[in-house]
């Protein structure tokens, strides 16, 4: 898509040349199914033919690259430059052996257009898809750092000329293997990313469980693709994301789910559960005034140590706010442990949790979709240790107790509606409650918005019948979004 596209010099089997205006004005192409708009309009600036490119294809389902979400980031230099946050230490290796104090890069269908620093080159293109980027890095003189300090979407007739030389060329090359030039399955209505961090040393699902999600989303009708941290910019070729990385606020998994709920995307996790569940000082708060039971609690500062003693008894358990898989959680025996802990504690957070201690032989897990039961596990706790997960140094796994997961109905009555009322405080989406039984009362401990979902433990009573649950509660929500009746 081009104001001139017979001077575009970008040719590939795949693609139909479309005049930006007729693309905007000729009715024959506004209902045309699972297209994709490639624009290469000369200006994206505010109500120009190729803003106007970008809205019309996202209103129309046509996936247009860029989008209008990445056209207004690429207009402010501070935000493009959040967006692509995490790329501090690619950067400063690419650069390590530039002599120059400024250095103009351009990227081509994301490729380096010189062919240097590639791989920095595709991580840009993934968090702001366009097709072609034009990046300004800026020596420090102070530390002698490389910054990004400018990322801009040039026209492509003002592309160096070795690179116009080549375009054709990095066109070919870039339909060939770009996933939106894959014929798409001819079941599938909607397109689902489930993102996963390979580098993850604990993910909340292991590969045999990813597969077996792209599996049921297949026998459910729609298509998942794997994707991972550096595919930010992708978001708006998909309908729905699934995160099934560990979530933080600070973090990636944070940014994409903002993102996704921004385009429109059904999304679990989304942003409110992830920042509900992320921060373990709400949740007490959330539970306490909504009377869940739980174990008795106390949110501190520095200079209230001396309330735990008394209020919780000795030995007593200290977290810190946004801890998971049990890192951040510790036990003070004594007095003196005490206060070692907590004040190293306190160097992180102005605020701890301090509960009492509740020793059981287990805790339960209940995966909460849609406000309601859809496993019940058994965490047993580490040989000789008083958690499911014993620790080394470093925060290193050092030892896991036994789990065994029920049909849902074998799980106690009390566990199931206590795990459902608490859940549903907190969303609609999919959450995993840790709730310990005491003298026959069941007690919330936490409240997880990424519960782990590993091949032959969660799904051990449902098998793929748990999977393919999951994608269809995100089939529903698609459907319900976009108006449709369910296919017989």
């Amino acid at each position: 898509m081009a104001e001139d596209v017979d001077r575009l010099p970008v040719e590939a089997p795949e693609l139909e040349k479309v005049e930006a205006r007729d693309y905007l004005l000729d009715q024959a192409y506004v209902n045309l199914k699972r297209a994709h708009v490639y624009n290469f309009c000369r200006s994206y600036r505010y109500q120009s033919l190729g803003y106007y490119v970008s809205l019309l294809a996202e209103a129309r389902g046509h996936h247009p690259l860029p989008t209008i979400t990445t056209i207004q980031d690429l207009k402010s230099p501070s935000l493009a430059r959040t967006v692509v946050d995490d790329l501090d230490e690619d950067i400063q290796r690419a650069l390590a052996a530039e002599t120059r104090q400024t250095r103009v890069h351009h990227i081509v269908f994301g490729r380096s257009g010189d062919g240097s620093m590639e791989r920095l080159s595709g991580r840009l293109f993934r968090a702001l898809p366009a097709p072609f980027l034009q990046a300004t890095f800026r020596r420090s003189a102070i530390d002698r750092e490389w910054a990004l300090v400018g990322l801009s979407a040039p026209a492509w007739d003002d592309l160096p000329q070795p690179l116009l030389a080549r375009l054709s060329e990095l066109g070919r090359d870039f339909f060939g293997r770009s996933r939106l030039s894959r014929e798409p399955r001819r079941h599938a209505r909607f397109d689902l990313a489930i993102l996963h961090d390979a580098e993850e040393r604990e993910p909340p699902s292991d590969d045999a469980a990813l597969r077996r999600f792209v599996r049921a989303a297949e026998t459910v009708g729609m298509e998942a693709e794997l994707i991972g941290p550096d595919d930010y910019g992708l978001l708006p070729q998909y309908d729905a994301l699934f995160i099934r990385a560990t979530t933080g606020v600070n973090h990636f998994t944070y940014r994409f789910a903002r993102r996704a709920a921004a385009e429109g995307l059904v999304v679990i996790d989304d942003p409110v559960s992830i920042f509900r569940c992320c921060n373990k000082v709400y949740l007490a708060e959330l539970l306490a005034r909504h009377g869940v039971p739980m174990p008795e609690t106390l949110v501190l500062a520095r200079g209230q140590l001396a309330e735990i003693p008394r209020r919780l008894g000795l030995p007593c358990v200290l977290k810190l706010p946004d801890s998971s898989f049990s890192q951040g959680v510790v036990r003070a025996d004594d007095a003196a442990s005490l206060e070692t802990l907590a004040e190293r504690m306190l160097e992180r957070s102005d605020l701890l949790i301090a509960q009492r201690y509740q020793p059981t032989e287990f805790d339960w897990r209940v995966g909460i979709l849609d406000g309601r039961p859809l496993f019940a596990c058994k965490y047993f706790m580490a040989r000789r240790h008083w958690q499911i997960i014993r620790r080394g140094e470093a925060g290193k796994k050092t030892g896991e107790g036994e789990s065994q997961t029920l049909p849902v109905e074998a799980a106690p009555a009390s566990v199931l509606e206590t795990a459902s009322r608490a859940a549903r405080l907190i969303g609609d989406g999919l959450y995993g409650v840790d709730l310990k039984v005491v003298d026959g009362r069941a007690l919330v401990m936490e409240i997880n918005d990424n519960p782990s979902i590993d091949a032959g433990y969660e799904d051990e009573a449902l098998g793929d019948v748990l999977y393919e649950r999951i994608m269809s509660t995100f089939l529903s929500r698609l459907e319900r979004l976009r108006g449709l009746e369910r296919r017989p």
